[in-house]
């Protein structure tokens, strides 16, 4: 359910092609039915800079989330899933 192209998503996945937990959550969401968009952060210069804008610059790592404004750094299940359900985008 990755959609590459959507500026509108209320699901970013910032991530690189490298990381087993990026692909872990994205195989999780769509899982649970999210449509999510994924931006690989060394492939596109733009999601870097999107990704560096919304953490301040504080990078610790990937994946890093952006549920509707909510940014969660790591697989962080529990966060994802409340975020998720606060949103309205998946069930509890």
């Amino acid at each position: 359910m990755s959609d590459t192209n959507n500026n509108d998503a209320k699901v970013i996945v910032y991530r690189t092609s490298w990381c087993a937990f990026c692909h872990t959550e994205m195989q999780w969401l769509e899982r649970l039915g999210v449509k999510y968009v994924a931006k690989d952060i060394e492939e596109d210069e733009e999601a870097h800079k999107e990704l560096m804008q919304k953490i301040n610059g504080d990078f610790r790592g990937v994946p890093v989330t952006d549920i509707a404004g909510d940014i969660i750094l790591g697989f962080d299940r529990p966060k994802l899933q409340d975020s998720l359900k606060n949103h309205g985008l998946a069930a509890a």
